[in-house]
C-alpha cells in the first residue's frame, strides 16, 4: 500500500530566513599614542609619585604627530618616507642615523642630497624605512623619496628639485636572465674545438 505525502509548500522570497552578519569591527591604529603627562605633587619623600598626583593632558595626547609621507624608488629598493613638523631633528633610517646606517661618504651624501639641495637637514625629524636593493640603490631610493616629501610638504620646492633630477625615478634595472644564456646577453663560452 503506497504511502501519503505531505504536500510540500514553496517558501516565497519573503519567507525565506535572512542571515544575519555582525558588521566588520573596523581596525584600530596601532601607532602609539604618547601621553604627555606632569606631575602636580611629589610624595612626601619627594621622588615618588603615586597615580592620583599625575594630570594627564588629554589634549596633547589625542592629537597624533603631523607628517607627510612618500615613497622613493630605485631599482629594487623601495623606501617609505616620513617628515614630522614637530618633534626632534633628526634623520633615521631603519631606527639608526643615517651616518651609522650608510658607512659610505658618498652613500651619505646620496641620500641626503634632496635635504641639503632645499637647505632642510636639520629643521624635521625624518624617518625612513627602506627595504630592498644594495645599499647604493637604497641611498638613492631615500634621496628620491625625501624629494617627494618635500615637495608634498611644500609645492615651491619643486621646481629647484626637478631641475636637479631628485624627483625623477631612476627607470634603469637589471635586465632579466634568457633562457640559453648566462645571464641577460652573456651566451654560454663558445669552443671551436
Amino acid at each position: 500500500m503506497p504511502t501519503a505525502k505531505k504536500p510540500t509548500t514553496k517558501k516565497t522570497p519573503a519567507e525565506k530566513p535572512v542571515k544575519k552578519t555582525a558588521p566588520k569591527p573596523v581596525e584600530e591604529i596601532k601607532e602609539p599614542v604618547q601621553a604627555y603627562v606632569t606631575p602636580d605633587i611629589a610624595d612626601d619623600d619627594g621622588d615618588d609619585f603615586s597615580l592620583e598626583d599625575f594630570k594627564f593632558d588629554k589634549e596633547l595626547a589625542s592629537k597624533p604627530d603631523r607628517y607627510f609621507e612618500a615613497i622613493g624608488r630605485r631599482k629594487t629598493a623601495v623606501a617609505r618616507v616620513r617628515l614630522f613638523t614637530r618633534g626632534e631633528k633628526q634623520f633615521l633610517i631603519n631606527n639608526k642615523p643615517y651616518e651609522e646606517y650608510f658607512k659610505v661618504s658618498e652613500d651619505q651624501q646620496t641620500a641626503t642630497a634632496s635635504m641639503k639641495k632645499m637647505k632642510c637637514l636639520d629643521k624635521f625629524r625624518i624617518t625612513v624605512v627602506v627595504r630592498g636593493g644594495g645599499r647604493h640603490a637604497q641611498a638613492e631610493a631615500v634621496r628620491h623619496g625625501t624629494a617627494r616629501v618635500l615637495v608634498d610638504f611644500n609645492n615651491n620646492f619643486r621646481k629647484r628639485l626637478r631641475k636637479a633630477g631628485f624627483l625623477t625615478r631612476d627607470p634603469r634595472m637589471r635586465e632579466r636572465k634568457k633562457f640559453g644564456l648566462k645571464r641577460a646577453r652573456r651566451a654560454p663560452q663558445w669552443a671551436k674545438r
